[in-house]
């Protein structure tokens, strides 16, 4: 990734939060590295260095600054929308698959040779896959330490690390201290909600419109999985290695997220989906500032910056809503999905059924139309028998290959399974009857080949439009 010199250092001397996790500045004379917005006195010229990730600059010998926690910041919205392989690769190392699978098994899911990934990764980020999972590791292992009461070998094996050895060694070498130092320094006190409990604040770049999010996911809010109540989202999550409920805030600057984790070795793939779903990494700047040179969006993109696009925690369960909501009501496809879910032995909250107990499910569990059924059961079977990759690492043209492939899936399913379970930020879904109606209350055509012609001018962010289109319908 190139980043230019004198662009770089004015966001730096202006300590401009936008650019925050676009890049970092390395600081030779003090060997520490910041985020750009960080309050220390601005560095002179010649002793700054520019890097496109954390993991460079760690392996240019620089420890994390103390003071703005560049670990903690917003991660690079050009990772979070990229189709390519590098930017699948980069979603694939946060949501914790080097940790689980090694590199052999990330470069197995993108379909490339470990050496060719490798270069690829270190051309543009000037780092391989292991040591962008070690910063990764490096910030879980702060955050346990910081926010839990845990043993330190306890902290080593849940954040990833092969011993405590390797532990200690990284955690001194990132943030120039011992562990025990760190938890000294944050007051060594422990998050209060018992063991497993873990709560943290998940950084965004403003404007960040909370109430267009929350509107969103309680309108769509499946009993016994998810809820809104209070200004807070809840939902039950499936992570690798076990179940967790999560609580999500906004608040000023950041998302206060409670975890309560079956297994903390979920940390990272928890916070990593936990963005995702809030669209925390994304560049409201660029997206509101393309939508607002429309004249027939520029009032609602004034009168409501930073309108994120609610994402998915798993990608099966967001094709089955999609399925479950062809040409019915909300309400009702609510009601039909309602019944496949088994009740939480706890009374709480519980993630959405896996491919295979979707498949386990008997047939008077599907409350709808044959064909209906069948389609969610051959998306399952395709899900578990690894022919459709529908996580956020997935190729997005050949998953809706595969999407239209299946019988019962037409195009307006396929575009808004990308959009919300991929993250692709350019679909238009201009048949959508909703995005009709919204469109005709801005004055805009709503024909659908009128206004898909139309919609070209939103490009890149034709699914950030849609979801102003919603709002207005």
């Amino acid at each position: 990734m190139e980043l230019e010199f004198e662009r770089c250092y004015r966001a730096v001397d202006s300590r401009d939060q936008r650019f925050d996790g676009w890049f970092y500045t390395g600081v030779t004379s003090t060997g520490i590295y910041c985020r750009p917005s960080c309050p220390a006195t601005t560095p002179k010229r010649r002793n700054v260095r520019f890097f496109p990730s954390a993991a460079a600059a760690q392996s240019a010998g620089l420890r994390a600054c103390r003071r703005c926690r560049p670990d903690a910041a917003p991660g690079s919205p050009e990772w979070d929308v990229r189709a390519d392989v590098v930017g699948r690769a980069m979603r694939l190392i946060a949501d914790g698959v080097v940790d689980r699978d090694g590199v052999p098994g990330l470069a197995t899911r993108l379909g490339y040779t470990e050496r060719h990934l490798h270069r690829m990764l270190r051309a543009e980020l000037g780092a391989g896959p292991l040591a962008l999972a070690r910063a990764q590791r490096a910030q879980t292992a702060r955050i346990l330490i910081e926010t839990t009461g845990l043993g330190m070998a306890e902290i080593a094996f849940a954040a990833g690390f092969g011993s405590v050895r390797q532990f200690n060694d990284t955690v001194r070498e990132v943030y120039a201290a011992a562990p025990s130092q760190l938890r000294v320094a944050r007051g060594g006190r422990p998050t209060p909600g018992g063991a497993g409990t873990i709560t943290l604040r998940l950084a965004y770049r403003p404007p960040l419109h909370a109430a267009a999010l929350l509107d969103f996911l309680a309108l769509r809010a499946l009993p016994g999985v998810e809820e809104v109540r209070d200004g807070t989202y809840h939902r039950g999550l499936r992570l690798p290695h076990g179940a967790a409920e999560v609580a999500l805030t906004p608040a000023e600057g950041h998302v206060s997220a409670t975890l309560r984790l079956a297994h903390l070795r979920d940390l990272a793939p928890a916070v990593a989906r936990c963005r995702r779903l809030f669209d925390l990494d994304a560049d409201p700047a660029a997206v509101d500032g393309t939508l607002a040179a429309d004249p027939a969006l520029a009032p609602a993109v004034a009168a409501e910056p930073g309108v994120r696009l609610p994402r998915a925690v798993d990608g099966l369960e967001m094709l089955v809503r999609a399925v479950a909501t062809q040409q019915v009501s909300l309400a009702s496809a609510r009601t039909t999905l309602t019944r496949l879910l088994p009740a939480a032995a706890d009374g709480g909250l519980r993630g959405f059924p896996g491919a295979e107990e979707l498949l386990a499910l008997p047939d008077e569990a599907f409350r709808m139309p044959a064909a209906r059924r069948e389609t969610i059961r051959a998306a399952a079977r395709a899900v578990a028998d690894g022919s459709l990759d529908l996580d956020p690492g997935g190729d997005r043209e050949e998953a809706a290959r595969r999407l239209l492939a299946l019988p019962g899936i037409g195009a307006w399913t396929a575009g808004y399974v990308a959009m919300r379970a991929l993250g692709d930020p350019d679909v238009g879904l201009t048949t959508d009857l909703a995005v009709r109606r919204g469109a005709a209350a801005l004055g805009l055509p709503h024909d659908p080949s009128t206004l898909d012609a139309y919609a070209g001018r939103w490009r890149p962010w034709r699914s950030y439009a849609v979801i102003r289109l919603w709002r207005a319908a």
